[in-house]
C-alpha cells in the first residue's frame, strides 16, 4: 500500500488544457499501478479542455464538486454534478467545460495502453 495525500500530489499541465489545475494521484511513477492512473483536476468557471479526438484506453471522470460538462463528437452535452460519473471508451472524442460560475473538480481515471 502507498498513500500520496493532496499535499504531495504532483502537478502537471496536460495538452489543450485551460484555466485548470491538475494533480496525479496515482499512477506508474506515484505508486506503481501499472493498470491506470488517478487525477484529480480543479476548473475554474470557464475552463476546461479542447476537444480531444480520443485516447487508445479507457477513462472515467467523476464530478466531486461543481458541474463540469463534457461534450461529445456530435455535439451532445453531459452535465456531471457531484457523484456523477462518465465511461468514455477508448478512441472516443470529447471536450471538457466548466460553463458555471463557480469552480468545479473532478478525478480523472486513465487506463494504460494494454500494448
Amino acid at each position: 500500500m502507498k498513500k500520496v495525500s493532496i499535499s504531495e500530489a504532483v502537478r502537471y499541465s496536460p495538452p489543450a488544457h485551460n484555466d485548470c489545475a491538475c494533480f496525479r494521484l496515482q499512477g506508474k511513477d506515484e505508486t506503481g499501478t501499472t493498470q491506470f492512473s488517478l487525477g484529480c483536476t480543479h476548473f475554474l468557471p470557464g475552463g476546461g479542455a479542447d476537444f480531444s479526438p480520443g485516447r487508445p484506453f479507457d477513462t472515467i471522470y467523476m464530478c466531486i464538486e461543481g458541474e463540469v460538462t463534457i461534450t461529445d463528437k456530435d455535439g451532445n452535452d453531459i452535465v456531471l454534478k457531484p457523484h456523477d460519473s462518465i465511461y468514455i471508451g477508448p478512441d472516443e472524442g470529447r471536450s471538457i467545460s466548466n460553463k458555471t460560475q463557480y469552480p468545479a473538480s473532478m478525478l480523472v481515471i486513465l487506463g494504460y495502453p494494454t500494448s
